[in-house]
């Protein structure tokens, strides 16, 4: 097998890194790292939330409700995702936070992958 491949399980991998499956927090020798985007598979209790809300954002991000009911909050607007394969885009800037209506996975893909910068669940 290459050393330039990994394969593994969304669910078991996601527990060892708070979710997040690449991007540039991964060893470099890993095939996970990437400075380019960030992958997460997140799995929400029922009322779980965001601390506080996220501010100064400095990438683009992607979010897919794959199961579950769960709520994005933005700057003026709430937006429930609530069939699997809903979705919402925020861009550079765009103030957020989150809370799982129901027990939720969802899966978030954000670029570029910012060094030094770790949100808190």
């Amino acid at each position: 097998m290459s050393d330039s491949v990994y394969v593994g399980h969304a669910g078991s991998d996601a527990a060892l890194d708070r979710g997040w499956l690449l991007g540039h927090f991964k060893d470099v020798s890993d095939p996970r790292h990437s400075e380019a985007v960030e992958i997460k598979w997140g799995v929400h209790p029922q009322g779980d939330e965001r601390a506080e809300w996220v501010t100064g954002e400095e990438r683009t991000a992607l979010l897919v409700l794959i199961s579950g009911r769960f709520r994005v909050e933005l700057p003026g607007r709430s937006v429930l995702l609530s069939r699997q394969g809903d979705y919402v885009v925020w861009g550079r800037g765009v103030d957020h936070s989150w809370h799982a209506e129901e027990e939720s996975v969802v899966l978030t893909v954000r670029w570029p992958s910012v060094p030094g910068y770790r949100s808190v669940p």
